[in-house]
């Protein structure tokens, strides 16, 4: 590969998504649904507000517990500040969020906060490993694997 990996290249852009104008009900249906352990909330125009996952169904189940009357606006148990990146977000700084953050999906957003897309761990993984067979099969190694990522071929130490 002659330039290094980016999220615009494994993001996944044909994604379940939620309105925010959704209860909390319909959402985890969708979840379920759709065997997904969570989904990008977005308005009308495509804005990324948040992500409702497995975790904020779990709220809503403790909230309802808790409450005669409970709450079912989904956008009360949307995490509104999740951590997302750019189409250009470099493989490494990628897995080095998903270390850091915990997280299992990661929102690509462009410059405007509109969703291009979505990189889970698995995608993260599959990228990796697809690398690596491509670079056991250029016979260049795989040390090339984590500075491909930031690096560009020519400018490589090794």
């Amino acid at each position: 590969m002659d330039r290094p990996i980016v999220a615009r290249d494994m993001m996944v852009r044909n994604l379940v998504t939620l309105s925010p104008t959704m209860d909390a009900f319909e959402a985890i249906d969708c979840l379920l649904r759709h065997r997904i352990s969570g989904a990008p909330v977005v308005d009308s125009w495509g804005k990324f507000l948040g992500v409702f996952s497995e975790k904020s169904s779990l709220q809503f189940v403790i909230d309802a517990a808790y409450d005669a009357l409970p709450s079912s606006n989904l956008m009360q148990f949307v995490d509104a500040d999740p951590p997302t990146i750019d189409a250009e977000t470099d493989l490494l700084t990628i897995a080095q969020t998903f270390l850091d953050a915990s997280c299992r999906r990661l929102p690509v957003l462009n410059e405007e906060g509109c969703l291009l897309g979505q990189i889970s761990r698995r995608d993260l993984l599959r990228a990796v490993r697809s690398q690596m067979q491509q670079n056991t099969a250029n016979n260049t190694g795989s040390v090339g694997l984590y500075l491909s990522a930031v690096i560009e071929n020519e400018d490589r130490p090794f």
